[in-house]
């Protein structure tokens, strides 16, 4: 495991805990510069391929979703713990599929259903991108929809 600070190749284990859906997260600290980190290891059954809009297949990454949570989540009162879960969450059900090809639109329908129970704001934000909006009209629809709820 490299440090992503400094990419030294020694670190050291500061803590281990088990989660009931076979995740085993880790915080370390690097040998070298002393900055902290967090790793996360599972158990993957199925290589899981993304069939994305344009038809090519990718290799399943978690760090894209979360990579994506943080720019809907910007400047917003969610912590990096509660993306991680929400992460976790949408990784877990699409394994629970048992199938070796998702589509993206599954996924990014995942994080839509997940995310509205943690930020709205971030919740609008991910959607208008997702959603490919052109039109003020359409914020006007899923703001009605977010006040309904």
């Amino acid at each position: 495991m490299r440090c992503p600070y400094c990419n030294a190749e020694n670190s050291k284990t500061l803590e281990t805990r088990d989660s009931p859906e076979n995740n085993t997260r880790r915080r370390r600290e690097c040998v070298s510069c002393s900055k902290r980190f967090t790793t996360y290891e599972y158990v993957e059954t199925v290589e899981l391929m993304v069939r994305k809009k344009d038809g090519k297949l990718e290799r399943f990454d978690v760090n894209k979703i979360i990579r994506g949570l943080q720019k809907a989540c910007e400047k917003r009162p969610v912590t990096m713990s509660q993306l991680n879960a929400l992460a976790s969450q949408v990784r877990s059900d699409l394994m629970l599929k048992g199938t070796e090809e998702i589509a993206s639109r599954e996924i990014g329908d995942l994080i839509i259903k997940y995310l509205k129970n943690v930020d709205r704001i971030a919740y609008i934000r991910f959607a208008s991108v997702y959603k490919q909006f052109e039109e003020p009209e359409d914020f006007r629809q899923l703001l009605l929809e977010v006040k309904k709820k």
